[in-house]
């Protein structure tokens, strides 16, 4: 079997990043995960991560559980360069799971998109609230 490199970019605490890593292994995958609130953003990456998805950095800010009201990134008038400075600053601004395989990058929210991600898929897979995902 040829290669399919996976990488999820994950926060462990979060039941929808837990699902869709759930969802690779499950298809049979051992993909690179990263836990970006430990590791953290280069300008490199997200400018990266953020082409690949052709989403500007709003579209990718998480504002539940995290400093972005705090911050002042709610006001539609904040540069898409003040976001990218506070995500390198405070990763958990960084909306999750991304994932990245050689057919694309997304966001997977919900935790099943990760599935047009994938070259196979489980046939059915059950989440942690009960919900069965039959791809």
């Amino acid at each position: 079997m040829t290669a399919f490199p996976i990488t999820i970019y994950h926060n462990p605490d979060c039941g929808t990043s837990r699902n869709a890593l759930a969802m690779i292994e499950a298809a049979g995958y051992a993909p690179e995960v990263v836990e970006y609130r430990k590791t953290g953003w280069t300008r490199a990456k997200l400018d990266e991560l953020l082409a690949a998805m052709a989403v500007k950095p709003r579209e990718v800010l998480r504002e539940k559980g995290t400093p972005a009201a705090e911050l002042g990134l709610l006001d539609p008038s904040v540069s898409d360069e003040a976001i990218i400075e506070a995500m390198m600053a405070h990763p958990i601004l960084v909306n999750r799971p991304i994932v990245a395989t050689s057919k694309g990058v997304k966001l997977c929210r919900p935790s099943e998109a990760v599935l047009s991600l994938l070259d196979r898929v489980p046939v059915e897979f059950t989440k942690e609230d009960g919900e069965v995902v039959r791809p």
